[in-house]
C-alpha cells in the first residue's frame, strides 16, 4: 500500500511539475506573439516610410523593389532567401587542405542526399565544411 501511495505522489508531483512547465510555455507564446505583434508594427511602419522614400503610394507593391544588399556574394536571391532550418542536421566532413578535394567533394554530396538537402541548401553550407586554417 505505501508503494502505491509513493507512486501516486510521484505522478501528482509530475503532474504539478508538468503544470507548471505548461503555464511558463504559455507565458513564453504569449510574450512571443506580443513581439511578433511588435515586430509587425515595425515592419509596416518601415514599409510605409520605404514607400514614401521611393514614392510609392500605399496600394502600390513592394514585391519588385529589393533594397540593396550590404555586401557582396556569388549567390543569387533565391539562393540567399532560402531558410535552412534549426533542425536540419549539416555535414559532418571538414576539408582541412590534406586530403583529395574530390574525395571532400564526394562525401558533402552524399551526407546532404542522405539528409534531403536541396541545391541552395548545398551551396550556402558547403563552405561551412571547408578549414581555412
Amino acid at each position: 500500500m505505501q508503494q502505491v501511495m509513493g507512486m501516486m505522489q510521484g505522478l501528482q508531483e509530475a503532474m504539478a511539475a508538468s503544470k507548471a512547465e505548461q503555464e511558463r510555455m504559455q507565458a513564453d507564446l504569449a510574450a512571443s506573439q506580443a513581439r511578433n505583434e511588435e515586430l509587425c508594427c515595425m515592419n509596416e511602419e518601415l514599409r510605409h516610410r520605404w514607400r514614401n522614400h521611393t514614392g510609392l503610394r500605399d496600394g502600390d507593391e513592394l514585391e519588385g523593389s529589393t533594397p540593396p544588399r550590404e555586401f557582396s556574394t556569388p549567390f543569387s536571391q533565391p539562393i540567399l532567401e532560402t531558410v535552412i532550418p534549426n533542425t536540419f542536421m549539416g555535414p559532418k566532413v571538414t576539408f582541412m587542405g590534406m586530403e583529395v578535394p574530390e574525395a571532400h567533394l564526394t562525401a558533402f554530396h552524399t551526407q546532404m542526399m542522405l539528409v534531403g538537402g536541396s541545391d541552395a541548401v548545398k551551396c550556402k553550407l558547403f563552405m561551412s565544411t571547408v578549414s581555412v586554417g
